[in-house]
């Protein structure tokens, strides 16, 4: 009898992960779900550890227990949401969100883009980050003609693109060409909430000299950077300031395109150096890693000086009225 209630706690230990998948578009649990766990191996790489579908009730159950960090994922109409559960998370009543998917935006637009331009050397890195806010309760997923079009200008090479969901990590997302010149789209569903995609690319660069850019799509909020340095100038533009951390210099594009002169060269922090630029021959798609995640002491505190300008803006503002 005692090896019998010691089978039992051990058994209850190593409780079964469990839960159910919502519907937020309907508010109703979802049926015929795809829910699948996954976990990080030994080598840090991720293995499958099970699939299962829910019931007429939205439920699902697996008997294997959490072990380490687990990342359970649902797939409904062809798009996958996923949740981390980190060491020591519960794994019993969970509850997984889910969306009704439309190949219209709905309520989704793009309330932030930011352009940052590196010039180095004889080769300039251009980030480029849209932040897409969808407020509705419905996924806009459209893999024929994407969600984001972004332009490509000609000479560029070495692009790469991620898009990151709603509390989620960056992931890569398929490009293709959009079908009018230099257009390109990407395919990645943009989920209620947030939404983040961030591309890089490269060509050659000679201080002085002209660049153009479009922005195709509909953009509540686009901003111009260069590091410091680095001066540009351009008509149609608004000068915002200098970001105070990392002294990046940011400009409000008030059109749909720019032709900007940049002079100059990104100045290294102290204890740094440029990266040698690699040269490269033609415009090509090649999948690197972006300088937006290699450069997380530039990148991270101008994305959340962007976020804040805002209030930099009111506080101008009420500067000037002041003076």
């Amino acid at each position: 009898m005692r090896k019998l209630l010691l089978a039992l706690c051990a058994f209850q230990a190593a409780a079964q992960v469990n839960g159910v998948v919502v519907n937020q578009t309907t508010g109703q649990p979802q049926p015929n779900a795809t829910v699948t766990l996954t976990r990080m191996g030994g080598d840090g790489g991720l293995q499958p550890a099970g699939e299962t579908r829910t019931g007429p009730d939205g439920k699902f159950s697996f008997a294997e227990p959490l072990q380490g960090p687990t990342l359970i994922r649902a797939a409904y109409n062809s798009v996958t949401y996923s949740r981390m559960l980190p060491p020591g998370t519960p794994g019993t009543n969970l509850t997984l969100d889910v969306y009704e998917s439309s190949k219209n935006a709905g309520n989704a637009k793009v309330s932030k883009h930011m352009i940052l331009f590196e010039p180095a050397g004889s080769e300039m890195s251009v980030n480029e980050t849209f932040i897409y806010a969808n407020e509705g309760k419905t996924t806009w997923a459209d893999p024929a003609n994407g969600t984001l079009k972004f332009y490509l200008p000609p000479g560029a090479s070495k692009l790469q693109v991620n898009g990151t969901a709603p509390g989620g990590m960056p992931i890569a997302a398929a490009t293709s060409k959009a079908g009018q010149p230099n257009v390109y789209k990407a395919d990645f569903p943009v989920k209620p909430g947030e939404t983040r995609f961030d591309l890089t690319y490269a060509f050659p660069y000679k201080t002085g000299d002209q660049y153009e850019g479009k922005v195709v799509t509909q953009d509540e909020n686009t901003y111009l950077i260069v590091p410091s340095g680095v001066t540009l100038k351009a008509e149609n533009v608004r000068d915002m300031g200098v970001e105070p951390r990392t002294q990046a210099h940011i400009f409000a594009l008030d059109r749909n395109s720019y032709n900007i002169q940049l002079t100059g060269a990104e100045i290294a922090p102290p204890g740094e150096t440029q990266p040698q630029q690699e040269q490269d021959s033609g415009p090509q798609i090649t999948p690197i890693l972006p300088r937006i995640y290699t450069q997380t002491k530039l990148i991270l505190p101008l994305a959340f000086g962007i976020l804040a300008l805002g209030f930099v803006m009111l506080y101008r503002k009420e500067a000037h009225g002041r003076s």
